[in-house]
């Protein structure tokens, strides 16, 4: 079996079409057949069912492709990790952020890191949550920030960062004759909500409330991101909400913020992680250093 072997497999498996596949990999469709065949005889398996409705992965497929990719992020990273200490550094810490991310806090943390361990390159990458999850179970992340704990089996999510929840409302909205905003008046209007498919049930606290109003929540959006979310809420298009720490570093004249009227509904940071060392593909004391720094900085 060589990495050739496993390419192929790659590319036709993205693809699931022979031929465009073999134009990916700048070869002839026979010699792409070929090398499948060569590869499923070494293993003794089909990884592909092919007939006239297209290529389609086996279930031994789909659990190899897992495989593949973790190698390819392996080899990879063996590259990055190299050219790293050649230039230097004593390694690489690869960290992934929530599309959107500017919470000063992590800023600030990062700065330190800069700081205090200079001979450690941190790469940041921004990524949806189904992304940073693909990433710390392959082995192409270390650690990553999110907003939830729905993360599924093999990775831990630990509260890093706890922030009471605010609503965000146009300078006009008639919500503002509320220092602190009822559920029952919030319901009535329109909100604007962050998309699931890229930070999770990130307000689980904020939908448990919505759930028990009598009226039904209309939500109009789904956002990316909080710059989305706050240009709505600041037309008038619906109500917004936000974790008051990162809002306070956005000093827009056209958006007002007004608490809860309900107790312990808070927006929760966390630090997510694989629960294994093995799958971290980072020296483990800069790793160490790393989460060790973290926690100091949120105990204080």
């Amino acid at each position: 079996m060589e990495l050739r072997h496993l390419r192929c497999f790659e590319v036709l498996a993205e693809e699931l079409h022979f031929t465009r596949a073999a134009e990916r990999l700048h070869i002839e469709q026979s010699p792409l057949s070929r090398t499948i065949k060569e590869l499923e005889g070494e293993l003794g398996v089909l990884l592909f069912d092919r007939d006239r409705r297209g290529t389609r992965l086996t279930q031994a497929g789909e659990v190899f492709l897992q495989d593949v990719r973790r190698l390819f992020t392996t080899l990879k990273m063996a590259r990055e990790n190299v050219k790293a200490v050649s230039s230097g550094y004593l390694g690489i810490l690869r960290v992934a952020v929530p599309c959107g991310c500017i919470d000063p806090r992590l800023s600030a943390f990062l700065a330190r890191c800069r700081e205090e361990d200079p001979a450690v390159e941190i790469r940041l990458t921004e990524a949806p949550l189904a992304e940073q999850l693909r990433g710390l179970r392959s082995g192409g992340f270390n650690v990553g920030f999110g907003y939830t704990t729905e993360v599924g089996d093999g990775i831990v999510a630990e509260p890093i960062w706890t922030d009471s929840l605010v609503v965000v409302v146009s300078t006009r909205h008639p919500l503002l004759v509320h220092k602190q905003v009822p559920l029952e008046d919030l319901v009535r209007y329109p909100l604007v909500m962050g998309d699931p498919r890229l930070f999770g049930q990130c307000n689980s606290d904020l939908d448990r409330l919505l759930r028990t109003a009598t009226d039904r929540p209309i939500v109009v959006e789904h956002v990316t991101s909080m710059d989305m979310m706050l240009m709505l809420a600041a037309a008038g298009y619906g109500v917004g909400f936000a974790n008051a720490a990162r809002i306070g570093g956005c000093h827009r004249p056209d958006i007002v913020t007004r608490p809860l009227a309900a107790p312990n509904v808070v927006h929760t940071t966390y630090l997510l992680r694989p629960d294994s060392s093995g799958t971290a593909a980072a020296p483990a004391i800069p790793l160490d250093r790393f989460m060790a720094r973290l926690h100091a900085q949120t105990d204080k």
